[in-house]
């Protein structure tokens, strides 16, 4: 299914974004585990519109409620679990001309051609950036099962509007040092800069996009497969599934096509009796497997496609040309939301093929 994502750990998400609730089935939780509401509560906040002035006033608190998967004692006991979070406030009309006049870069045309008109275009439907809410209460579960094994998720803005963060080592990612005046940078100018660049654009009309940078650090060498399941492929695949994502890159992404090998190969070295890279050009990854080493993954995010802006368009009842100046509340830019969600993503992937190594867990 195209909701769903994992094979071990599998994750199926439901819902819309204007529909009573969304939610999340999440196959292959280990049973016997007392999942930290509060620490899960705390990560989908991260995520919930409405915080401050860079984000769509729609506010929501994104409490997950979990109706299935816990025994009396609020442990897993080996059922799927389930969480739902209601929609709250939701503004249907909104978007009532959008069933004739589709918004230009978003999936309005392309869903009402592929469902025959009968997609949900309030609030965008199942293709709505509200749908990564349960994505990150199974992300924010899956992260605390990676850190009983020692693996660290964290990511941060890498860049918006073409305002760049601080580079960092992608050998030794300062992951303690990501801080901001409110956006998870390593540079707080950068950051300040990053939100003034948010602002214009709102006042303006218009949106920015940008890009989140992820680190996982503490996986194993040896996860993955070659060909189609390699880690590149797998985290590509679900990365792909955030609305917004355009590009995918890995470790020196693009910027390895302009080195000459010997710039861009990674040099081994043995420290403290294991296997290490001197850099980390590949992103943790050879052949499709993990090295051990950091894996340094990157999302572009596009701008926001509903704008206050005129923007052309064309009537799908008439088939004419027409103008269009959306209406309702939206992000001038999901960077700083997309964060976490990137986080998620990586993590749902990362514990997957953890569990696919048959690691113990106890």
């Amino acid at each position: 299914m195209s909701n769903t994502l994992g094979s071990k750990f599998r994750v199926t998400v439901f819902g819309q974004s204007h529909s009573p609730m969304i939610g999340a089935v999440i196959e292959g939780v280990p049973a016997g585990i007392a999942p930290d509401m509060e620490a899960i509560s705390a990560f989908m906040a991260r995520r919930a519109p409405g915080k401050d002035d860079l984000s769509t006033p729609r506010r929501e608190t994104d409490a997950p409620k979990i109706i299935a998967g816990l025994n009396e004692r609020g442990e897993t006991c080996g059922a799927p679990l389930t969480a739902i979070i209601e929609n709250a406030d939701a503004r249907s009309k909104d978007y009532d001309a959008l069933r004739d006049v589709p918004r230009p870069g978003h999936a309005d045309y392309a869903a009402a051609v592929k469902f025959g008109g009968h997609n949900d275009i309030r609030g965008g439907g199942q293709f709505s950036g509200r749908l990564t809410a349960p994505l990150c209460f199974a992300g924010a579960l899956a992260m605390q099962l990676l850190k009983a094994r020692g693996v660290r998720v964290q990511a941060r803005i890498k860049s918006i509007a073409g305002i760049e963060d601080a580079p960092c080592d992608l050998a030794h990612p300062p992951l303690d040092a990501i801080a901001g005046e409110g956006l998870p940078c390593l540079d707080a100018d950068a950051a300040r800069h990053m939100a003034d660049a948010i602002r214009a654009a709102r006042d303006a009309g218009d949106s920015v996009g940008g890009v989140v940078e992820c680190f996982a650090t503490g996986l194993p060498a040896g996860l993955g497969d070659g060909m189609f399941d390699g880690v590149e492929n797998r985290m590509a695949r679900a990365l792909f599934g955030i609305p917004a994502v355009k590009g995918v890159e890995f470790g020196a992404g693009f910027a390895a096509a302009s080195l000459r090998g010997s710039a861009n190969n990674d040099a081994f070295r043995v420290e403290n009796g294991r296997v290490v890279t001197e850099t980390n050009h590949c992103g943790g990854a050879l052949g499709g497997i993990t090295t051990g080493m950091p894996l340094v993954v990157r999302a572009a995010f596009k701008p926001t496609p509903s704008i206050a802006l005129m923007q052309r368009s064309v009537s799908l009842g008439r088939m004419e040309n027409a103008e269009l100046t959306v209406q309702g509340r939206h992000d001038p830019c999901v960077v700083p939301r997309a964060v976490p969600v990137v986080e998620a993503v990586v993590a749902c992937v990362a514990l997957d093929m953890m569990l696919e190594g048959e690691l113990s867990w106890n």
